[in-house]
């Protein structure tokens, strides 16, 4: 019997990364892919990597990746520009906005 080899290839219809990594922080324990609720992530099949972003384009920006990582820090939400927030400071008129 011939032994099968599974790929996957990440969705790239855009340039979307809606989480980031923080590969020093993260230690892999895939707990975003657990309890991502549109299964946005997949393991990584190297062992103590991030997670990889199979479907990035359908993020709903939820949360729950980031919310219940055990590891502050390890991921971080790159909001789409449309969704950042802007504030502006009334004193000084400085336009300053959420990274």
């Amino acid at each position: 019997m011939t032994e099968r080899k599974a790929v996957a290839l990440p969705n790239l219809v855009t340039p979307n990364t809606p989480v980031i990594f923080n590969p020093d922080k993260c230690v892999g324990c895939n707990h975003c892919v657990e309890v991502c609720q549109i299964d946005v992530f997949i393991p990584n099949p190297e062992k103590g990597n991030p997670p990889i972003i199979l479907h990035p384009d359908e993020c709903w920006y939820c949360g729950c990746c980031v919310n219940d990582c055990p590891h502050p820090g390890a991921v971080k939400f790159n909001w789409p520009l449309q969704q950042r927030g802007y504030w502006r400071d009334k004193e000084t008129g400085e336009v300053f906005r959420l990274k």
